[in-house]
This record gives structure tokens, sequence and C-alpha cells, in this order.
């Protein structure tokens, strides 16, 4: 299953990333640019492993790190029922 965001949570750009607000909860959550540039790539289809390379083709990252951060932001959003999938 492809990931997608919950049909409460709503997105919208901001300056320095994307914000994630949950309608249903209220809470919300706040991506700096590098957390944006992964949830878009995993929103459009892309796998955790294209989302690392995708960092580290932006910023001055290697891979290893790169990989653990989308983990630890997936876990998070998974968590906090931002997204599905």
């Amino acid at each position: 299953m492809a990931l997608k965001l919950r049909p409460t949570v709503f997105e919208a750009e901001t300056e320095y990333g994307i914000v994630l607000l949950d309608g249903e909860s209220g809470r919300y959550f706040d991506l700096n640019e590098s957390g944006a540039l992964v949830l878009r790539t995993l929103l459009s289809g892309g796998t955790a492993g294209q989302a690392a390379q995708a960092l580290t083709e932006e910023y001055a990252v290697e891979l290893a790190e790169a990989a653990q951060d989308v983990e630890d932001l997936l876990t998070h959003l998974r968590t906090t029922r931002m997204v599905e999938g």
C-alpha cells in the first residue's frame, strides 16, 4: 500500500516546508524543507530508499544517514497517525 495522508489530515505548503494538520485531533506537524522533500517523494509513490536518495542529491548527507532520517520520519508520521500505508 502506498503512503497517503489520512482523510482528516490536511497539508499546507509554507515558506519553510509543509505543515500537516489533523482536523480530527487538532495536532499539527511542521516539516522543514528536507522533511517536505521526503514526504512529497513518499506521497508520490516513491519508496523510502528513493526518498533517502533524494535527500543525498539535495543535501550534503550520506545515504545511511539519509535512510535513517527517512525511517525516523516515517515512524513519527505513523505513530502520530498522520499517514496511512
